[in-house]
């Protein structure tokens, strides 16, 4: 018989955690050999444990998961990560794909198609939510460009101008014309409205 798929649970919510690892561990073929509650101890166990499969909540204390998945990928690069998350908005899974996640799920994925998913994965192929999917390609890429993208999530944090140019190390002109700029391509009043919007997507 092969050796056991060794998967690694990285969720900052402790009974979520502790069901998936519950449900996971029926599998005859899965064992989770590790368990995380934020980002950077996800990276830590996995390369630790040298496990096979990484499966991530996206929003985690820390890294997020997309983070934390293009962490654990350049230190074990035959690790396959899956997001499953409650918030996937078409950025989110554009950036995670990008990082190099093979597998992106909602949190109300049965743990029969969590298990599924794993030995795919493991087995080197890709699995991505069709609804996902869907909203992403009909949500079209983000036309904001990087900079315009850091300063708006910046701005989420209701900093005033003057904060935000220092964060950035930019001048307050500067940080005024990319609000400007940003609030234009996302048709929005202003720049809490281009905050908002920008999150919904999941550009932010």
């Amino acid at each position: 018989m092969s050796a056991a798929i060794r998967v690694l649970l990285a969720d900052d919510e402790h009974l979520i955690r502790t069901a998936l690892a519950q449900m996971l561990d029926l599998e005859d073929d899965v064992e989770v050999v590790a368990q995380a509650a934020s980002g950077d101890e996800a990276v830590a166990m996995a390369v630790k444990h040298q496990v096979d499969v990484a499966v991530l909540d996206l929003q985690m204390p820390g890294l997020d998961g997309t983070a934390a998945a293009e962490a654990i990928v350049r230190q074990l690069p035959g690790c396959g990560c899956i997001i499953v998350t409650s918030h996937g908005r078409p950025g989110h899974l554009k950036r995670a794909l990008a990082a190099g996640v093979r597998g992106f799920l909602p949190k109300t994925t049965s743990a029969v198609t969590l298990a599924e998913v794993v030995r795919t994965v493991h087995g080197g192929g890709r699995h991505v939510d069709p609804q996902l999917a869907a909203e992403a390609i009909a949500a079209g890429d983000s036309p904001l460009t990087p900079r315009e993208s850091d300063v708006l999530e910046l701005a989420a944090t209701g900093a005033p101008i003057d904060e935000i140019a220092e964060r950035a190390s930019l001048s307050s002109g500067t940080v005024r014309n990319y609000l400007s700029n940003a609030m234009t391509k996302l048709g929005a009043a202003n720049r809490h409205d281009a905050v908002a919007i920008a999150q919904r997507m999941g550009w932010i």
